[in-house]
């Protein structure tokens, strides 16, 4: 008989681990001191957690799992302000982490699913088809990785985007069991201001997340302003068309009076026309508050099963300069790590062709 794997200690609310160190008969208030040596002191290991008893170190060790990810590939860009993991779970399953450093940003780019099942044609991870999806704790475990690097050098985290593989509202429950652990006071204490997630669009999603009233930013992967060219490049538009997501995001707006991103991958030829920059205006301008929408523009990260290639720098700025001209806000983010594979999906995709 195959035994039951153990449970991730990074699944485990304040009550379950409460629950659980009553079963060992400790008293309740050792799973204050265990979610402060997770979430603030970074450790991985129940044997470095002096303040506890050395018996329930060993315990914990035996009933709990602390380190679910297993690094499989690490790469790191030739300025070093990008470094990409490629994780293993407990089951094989591949996941990936992206860390990016600017000048005073250190951002966290966290995978929600082991592969995606939603297939947008130019996306790695779309290419891989879905694995399966990840559990809150496993979600959380990517961000206490990149954030013990950082301590490691002196620094710490400044923004976390659930940006990686997977769509998150796909695997919905998993992803704000994660959110509340990171933003807790008492777990990782993150402002909730500083986390993002990104949706390609799942309407439900999309109003069951505004109804949580959160602090968490909400970005859109748009990528295309009219039915015919979203639904080839994410295939999902034929079941959340553009007039559904438009609303989804109008509704959004207005109930919790926070701004929207739209995520655009510039594809040189394909959505980088003025026509397009057109169509995305005048959609904005009837469906929602453009003081509360911002456009991000991002040149598309190649992949080796996309035949597009990324725009160029006179496409990208025509393309800006009609949006700035309808009175949009509008930035241009920069590619990265494009030399380490850090597109969503690329050092999986490499590791299982």
């Amino acid at each position: 008989m195959n035994e039951q794997p153990l449970p991730c200690i990074y699944d485990l609310t304040l009550a379950d681990l409460q629950s659980a160190l009553e079963d060992l008969g400790e008293p309740a208030f050792r799973a204050k001191q265990i979610r402060h040596n997770i979430f603030r002191s970074l450790l991985d290991d129940p044997q470095e957690m002096t303040d506890l008893p050395a018996a329930l170190r060993t315990s914990l060790k035996r009933r709990f799992v602390f380190r679910p990810l297993q690094t499989q590939r690490r790469a790191v860009s030739a300025d070093g302000q990008t470094r990409k993991f490629l994780f293993l779970l407990s089951d094989g399953a591949p996941v990936e982490t992206v860390l990016m450093l600017y000048n005073r940003r250190r951002t966290a780019c966290i995978s929600t699913q082991s592969g995606c099942a939603v297939g947008c044609s130019f996306c790695a991870t779309g290419q891989m088809g879905l694995r399966r999806s990840l559990s809150g704790g496993e979600i959380v475990a990517q961000v206490l990785h990149a954030a013990r690097l950082l301590q490691s050098e002196g620094s710490s985290l400044t923004n976390i985007v659930l940006m990686g593989m997977g769509e998150p509202f796909l695997n919905y429950d998993a992803v704000w069991s994660a959110l509340t652990a990171l933003s807790a006071a008492d777990g990782f204490g993150f402002g909730a201001r500083r986390m993002t997630v990104s949706t390609v669009g799942i309407v439900p999603g999309i109003r069951r997340f505004a109804g949580q009233h959160s602090q968490v930013n909400l970005a859109i992967s748009l990528h295309a302003a009219d039915d015919d060219l979203r639904n080839r490049l994410v295939p999902v538009n034929r079941t959340y068309p553009l007039a559904d997501l438009f609303a989804a995001c109008d509704e959004y707006i207005r109930d919790t009076n926070r701004r929207l991103s739209f995520e655009w991958a510039l594809i040189e030829g394909i959505n980088d026309t003025p026509a397009q920059a057109h169509h995305l205006a005048d959609r904005i301008r009837k469906s929602m508050r453009k003081t509360l929408v911002h456009i991000n523009l991002i040149p598309l990260n190649p992949t080796h099963k996309f035949s597009g290639g990324p725009s160029p720098a006179e496409r990208i700025a025509a393309f800006r300069a009609v949006l700035e001209s309808e009175g949009l806000s509008c930035t241009v983010r920069l590619a990265r790590g494009v030399e380490i594979g850090a597109g969503c999906g690329q050092l999986a995709g490499s590791a299982n062709p």
